[in-house]
This record gives structure tokens, C-alpha cells and sequence, in this order.
């Protein structure tokens, strides 16, 4: 009897979890490898406790998102456009299309060099443009099932980065003091990567992505009516797709913190160098895992990405949109998915480096997640909107912490940007 309820149970929770866990896990995309790797490289284990902030509130806001997709049955886009002025719809757009583009461009290219580095034969540009062929294939032509389904299964990805720090020797109570005892340096250089950290990790385009995908999961699931049941079982998806990638998050600086900044490695700009400096210090295998991490990661977030970006302008101008949509039912939606990649993919011809382009993305991120953020707490405090679905003390409390806090980034931001 215990051997047949223990499977059951597991998959049981496996089919429960679905938009959270996509959503946390294209979190950890190249771009944002690249970031974590360059924390840890920096400054060691001095930004571990990151992991144990950016967690709770970062799982607040996209709950937000997630319950009000499920209870408009629109995504934040529409639910902005039959609430709010259009200028600030407007204002949105502008932002999010540059950055979600660069962002695209950055984990393209990121994917291409890791793929040269395990195959040096071929060209990096001939793995970027296969991989983009690839996630065209996959958007355009699978139905929304599989398209969730194959996403799902990529998440398991990266599960690679929860092994890599176990095939390097650690000592654990250095990581338990970087863990539970907050390090900060206030200089330019720390306070930009305490600022990188925050921007990759509460991303604006995850927003749009949670609240859409609950609206497409409560129409495959064909729920009518909303019950205490549905809204638990979203919340623990939402908790538990956080959890995870906060978990890789926290990964990832470890073992960039043991093995290159002990190493010696102190500035890492790139996933490939990540991947690169591993070999000499970690073994062959932590560098394979981590470069093939990369790739997954990319393969997972891409899709992200690009279908945020055609779910925020079709919602806009009232299009046809949806991954549940075959092409001719949806031209424009898979048109702008095609236009993104295409324009990503042609970010290197255009003179953008990838870290150039994690930057400005950043950067444009970081004054568009303050606004996005107070839009979504009076949405989700709006009983018209959400009837009985309102936010709870926590959330409110975690919500405008979260506010706050990113109100305060993007002003560091801009200060070490453009004065410091």
C-alpha cells in the first residue's frame, strides 16, 4: 500500500504544477545565469542571503498575477486596458518591447557561444540561428498543451545547477554565514550587483507571462467557477515554481562563489566564461552540466519571453492571440513572436553585445517593475476587479515591501548609471 500511494502522491503534485513553475523557472535564463555567476565571482558567497528576500516577495507579486488572470480571465494587459488610462498601457508597451526584445538577443546569443564552447567546430551565429529555428518551431506549430508540457519538462534542466556545488568540495558553515548573516559593501560595484540580482530576478515581463498562461490553463482545464481548491492549488504552484527558482538562484552563486572566486576568477561577464572558467578549477563535468544548463534554460525562458511580449501588444490592440491558436487563427500574435526573435537573434550583427544588452534591459526593467508593481497591488486590492478574490494582510505586506524595494533599485540605478 505504501509503495502504490508514494508514486501516486508525487504524481499527483507533478500534474498540479504547471504556469508557477514555467514562470520561476525561465526566471533562471542565461541572462540571469550570467548575473548570478558574476555575483558569485565578484564577491563569493557575499550575496547567498539575496536568495532568501528576492523569494518571498517575488512570490507575492506573481500570486497577484496569477489570481487575477484566474479571476478576470484576462491577462494584466487586458485587465490594464479595461481599467486604466491607456496612456499607461501605452507607456508599458514602450518599455516592455526593447526590453524583452535585448533580453531575447542576450539569452540567444549566451545559448549560441555555450553551444560553440561544447562544439567548437561550429560557429557560435550557427547555434544561435539553429536554436531560434528550433523555438520558432515549437511556438508556432505545437498546440498549447504541448507547448506547456515541453516547457514543464525543461524546467527539470535545472535541476544540473542543484549538483554542480556537490562535485566541488565545500565548507558548509561559510555558506551557512552567507546564507543567514546579510554581507553588504556600499560601494558602486556591490550595490550594482545587489541592484543586477533584484532586476534579473522580479522581472516586469513574468508579470504579464503568470497572469496570461492562468487565463490559457483555466480554459484547457475548462474551470467555470472559481473555488477555495483552485485558488490553493494555483497558490502552491505559484510557491513552489518560486521556491525552485530561487533555489537555482542560490545554486548557482554558490558554486560560483567556491570555485572561481577561490579560484581566482573575479569578473565574469558572460554564461560562457561561467561555463569556461569551471573546467580548469571544477572537472569537466561541472562544466558540462553547467554549458548544457545554459542551453535548457535558454530553450525554456525564449518562449517566456517572446510569447510576454506578443501576449502584452495583441491584448493592446485587441488582436486574436493565444498558444492554443493554430497560425491563421492568430496571424498577428505569431507574427510578433517571430518579429522578437528575428530581432533578437539579429542583436549581435547589430553591434549590441550580449552584456551591453542585459544591461539596458535592466535598466528599463527596473523603471518599468516599480509602476507594473503599484498597478497590480491596486488591481488586486480592487473589489470591483477581484470581487472576493481581494489580497490578504501578507500579501499587502509583501506586495508593498516588494514596492518599495524596487522603487529604491531603480533609483540606485539610475544613479549609478547615469552619476555615479
Amino acid at each position: 500500500m505504501i509503495n502504490i500511494k508514494k508514486p501516486n502522491k508525487l504524481s499527483g503534485f507533478w500534474k498540479l504544477l504547471g504556469p508557477g513553475l514555467v514562470t520561476g523557472a525561465s526566471d533562471d535564463d542565461p541572462s540571469g545565469i550570467a548575473t548570478y555567476s558574476q555575483a558569485g565571482a565578484q564577491y563569493g558567497l557575499s550575496t547567498l542571503w539575496t536568495a532568501l528576500i528576492t523569494f518571498p516577495l517575488m512570490a507575492a507579486i506573481q500570486e497577484m498575477c496569477a489570481r487575477i488572470g484566474m479571476v478576470t480571465s484576462q491577462g494584466l494587459t487586458g485587465t490594464l486596458k479595461t481599467n486604466y488610462p491607456k496612456s499607461i498601457l501605452y507607456i508599458m508597451v514602450l518599455f516592455s518591447f526593447p526590453a524583452i526584445v535585448l533580453n531575447i538577443g542576450a539569452d540567444i546569443a549566451g545559448m549560441g557561444a555555450v553551444g560553440n564552447l561544447l562544439f567548437p567546430k561550429i560557429p557560435a551565429i550557427f547555434f544561435s540561428i539553429g536554436l531560434t529555428i528550433l523555438l520558432l518551431i515549437i511556438i508556432v506549430f505545437l498546440p498549447y498543451q504541448k507547448i506547456a508540457s515541453v516547457l514543464k519538462y525543461l524546467c527539470m534542466v535545472l535541476l544540473v545547477y542543484l549538483i554542480v556545488p556537490f562535485l566541488y568540495k565545500q565548507d558548509w558553515m561559510v555558506i551557512l554565514k552567507g546564507t543567514f548573516i546579510p554581507t553588504t559593501k556600499f560601494d558602486k560595484n556591490f550595490i550594482s550587483i545587489l541592484v543586477a540580482i533584484l532586476g534579473t530576478t522580479i522581472s516586469p515581463y513574468l508579470f504579464f507571462w503568470q497572469a496570461t498562461m492562468e487565463v490559457e490553463d483555466r480554459k484547457n482545464r475548462k474551470i467555470l467557477v472559481l473555488n477555495k481548491e483552485i485558488m490553493n492549488e494555483m497558490k502552491a504552484d505559484v510557491n513552489f515554481g518560486m521556491l525552485f527558482s530561487n533555489l537555482v538562484m542560490f545554486f548557482i552563486i554558490l558554486t560560483t562563489g567556491t570555485v572561481l572566486f577561490n579560484g581566482g576568477i573575479h569578473q565574469i561577464d558572460t554564461v560562457e566564461q561561467a561555463a569556461q572558467a569551471l573546467k580548469p578549477l571544477a572537472g569537466n563535468f561541472a562544466y558540462l552540466l553547467f554549458a548544457v544548463g545554459v542551453i535548457g534554460t535558454g530553450l525554456l525562458a525564449i518562449p517566456v519571453l517572446s510569447g510576454s511580449l506578443s501576449y502584452i501588444i495583441t491584448e493592446t490592440f485587441g488582436w486574436k492571440q493565444g498558444l492554443d491558436k493554430k497560425f491563421y487563427e492568430a496571424k498577428g500574435f505569431y507574427i510578433v513572436v517571430i518579429i522578437s526573435l528575428i530581432l533578437g537573434l539579429s542583436m549581435n550583427e547589430l553591434g549590441i553585445s550580449p552584456v551591453k544588452a542585459l544591461i539596458y534591459s535592466a535598466i528599463l526593467y527596473g523603471l518599468t517593475a516599480p509602476v507594473l508593481i503599484a498597478i497590480i497591488l491596486h488591481i488586486a486590492n480592487n473589489k470591483k476587479v477581484m470581487g472576493e478574490y481581494t489580497n490578504g494582510k501578507l500579501s499587502n505586506i509583501l506586495g508593498f515591501s516588494t514596492l518599495i524595494l524596487m522603487t529604491t533599485a531603480a533609483v540606485v540605478m539610475l544613479y549609478l548609471q547615469f552619476a555615479g
